[in-house]
């Protein structure tokens, strides 16, 4: 029994030493139980609402006044025209609007009907949906007050229009997202394993040793992924219009140079994360928890960014697929043009160049 106990002794200083073992022991149990109890979740939540008001009467304001009341919509965009509805989707500026009718309360007092637009973002169905249902909550909940008052028999008719997915398809959704996580494991994943490996057996120190200058080296390491990632995107490219039926509603040539740029960005992390690990078991958990987690639960590829905790939607934006399936979305559902993707083309082309940086002077430092 001394023994046995002497052994268990020993283990336990030698899982107490190693640091990288504490940490997956006894960090990842508690960053998951935070993640999935408090900042995922398939809720609405801050929902930017756009309203187009032509009467301004007293029953609209009211009617405003509750949607803002509900945590589930946030009022964003305060519309002039109904040419200017399209717009405020396009920019970002809105996930649904309402639209009331001329003379709204006129006619809810004289013929006991009057009617609202619901027009929704549908590139999410499931987000869609239940933002129809939560926004025809509200309208009902309204009707009941005013039936309780001195219209108890008036109806509100709200008619829903889907922009961008109006047969409301999951895969619309989902594509997007699958693009930035397959793109994200071959190339970050996949290049951080393959350099690790040459490392582990001395390849990569000969590498270094020789006259070839470090950016080459790096050059020449990633050129395989960067070809074998066009290739799958391509691929996944064709499933998607050929099988799935999502079309691709912007411009092809936008769509891939936004999508090459990503593939050089993961590249370039998958870089940086092989020189701050020693192994292969290391990078694939380095990877795993810097990469392929992150891109899963703080994308948007399955939970809305807008529904997350302010603390987690400032963390995703050091997420890069959350940007690519962003600029993914308005190009290939959408379909809006360069000038709308500024932002994410800007915010990855930065990332990139950071990335670059490091890992050229991680190289250059192995190298001295």
């Amino acid at each position: 029994m001394r023994q046995f106990l002497s052994f268990v002794k020993k283990e336990w200083y030698h899982i107490i030493r190693d640091r990288r073992t504490v940490l997956i022991l006894l960090g990842i149990p508690v960053m998951q139980i935070l993640l999935f109890g408090f900042a995922i979740t398939t809720e609405v939540k801050n929902a930017r609402l756009a309203v187009f008001d032509p009467s301004h009467d007293e029953m609209t304001q009211q009617i405003k006044s509750h949607f803002q009341a509900s945590e589930r919509f946030i009022l964003t965009e305060e519309l002039t025209s109904p040419h200017e509805i399209n717009d405020v989707f396009t920019r970002g500026k809105a996930d649904l609007a309402l639209i009331f009718g001329e003379r709204f309360a006129e006619n809810l007092r004289h013929t006991g009907e009057a009617s609202v637009q619901l027009i929704i973002d549908g590139a999410e169905p499931n987000q869609a949906s239940m933002m129809s249902g939560y926004a025809q909550q509200i309208l009902y909940m309204y009707r009941q007050e005013l039936a309780g008052e001195h219209l108890p028999s008036c109806r509100i008719t709200a008619q829903v229009k889907m922009l961008y997915n109006p047969q409301g398809k999951s895969v619309f959704y989902f594509v997007p997202g699958i693009m930035g996580m397959i793109l994200t494991l071959i190339c970050g994943m996949m290049t951080s394993i393959a350099i690790v490996r040459e490392k582990k057996t001395g390849t990569m120190e000969l590498l270094l040793a020789s006259p070839m200058k470090p950016a080459y080296i790096i050059l020449a390491k990633i050129v395989p992924y960067f070809v074998l990632s066009v290739l799958n995107l391509a691929t996944i490219l064709i499933l998607s219009v050929s099988v799935l039926h999502v079309s691709i509603a912007g411009n092809l040539i936008l769509l891939t140079a936004v999508s090459l740029l990503f593939i050089f960005l993961a590249l370039s992390v998958g870089l940086f994360i092989s020189g701050l690990v020693d192994n292969q078991t290391a990078a694939m958990l380095a990877s795993g928890m810097g990469m392929m987690m992150p891109v899963m639960l703080l994308s948007g590829m399955i939970f809305p960014v807008s529904s997350m905790p302010d603390a987690l939607q400032w963390l995703s934006a050091a997420v890069p697929a959350r940007w690519y399936i962003q600029a993914v979305k308005k190009i290939m559902i959408q379909g809006v043009g360069l000038r709308f993707v500024l932002k994410e083309i800007a915010i990855l082309t930065a990332m990139a160049s950071v990335f670059v940086a490091l890992s050229l002077k991680q190289f250059k430092t192995r190298l001295n």
